[in-house]
């Protein structure tokens, strides 16, 4: 049931993030188009363009994590013997866990601080709240560290039987 629910958050995500990066795509081009033929860029196009960037990746590292698409070294993995290679894989889960809790630590503050200040990115014509940044990287890394406590559950699962972890939830 969680890792169904987990799943479904995951998609939901990956989606919206997917559909943030097209919207983005567009004031990309705007922006360029505008500075090309009118010699007037978009404004606030680089405020725009780094605060979804960053929603975007955080946002999508829960499905990246679930479906394998984290970084391995499949070379070495592939050479070791089932044991070991369980064995680092729920290593490498909680080097996930705890790097994902560090950025939760880290930006819990900054989060408080960005919704009570009102603060913001840009100057002039476009300023850019920084609170629903920072609620995504909140957000995206408390997903990520729960997708890896899923996978050291079926890697010690995997361990038991004697097989290897089958990650994704799309394969």
């Amino acid at each position: 049931m969680f890792e169904k629910t987990l799943d479904t958050a995951a998609r939901a995500l990956l989606v919206f993030a997917s559909v943030l990066a097209f919207m983005l795509s567009f004031v990309v081009v705007a922006d360029v188009i505008g500075r090309v033929a009118f010699n007037s860029p978009l404004k606030g196009t680089p405020e725009l363009v780094s605060s979804t960037i960053v929603i975007v990746c955080y946002l999508m590292a829960s499905y990246a994590i679930l479906t394998g698409g984290m970084l391995r070294v499949d070379a070495i993995m592939d050479r070791l013997p089932v044991f070991a290679r369980g064995l680092l894989d729920i290593f490498g889960s909680c080097l996930g866990i705890l790097l994902f809790a560090i950025i939760i630590t880290g930006t819990w503050d900054g989060f408080w601080h960005a919704w009570d200040s009102g603060e913001y990115e840009g100057e002039g014509a476009l300023r850019v709240p920084m609170w629903p940044v920072r609620l995504a990287v909140l957000v995206g890394s408390t997903l990520a560290l729960l997708c890896y406590v899923v996978l050291i559950q079926r890697q010690v699962r995997a361990l038991r039987t004697g097989t290897v972890v089958a990650t994704g939830v799309s394969h």
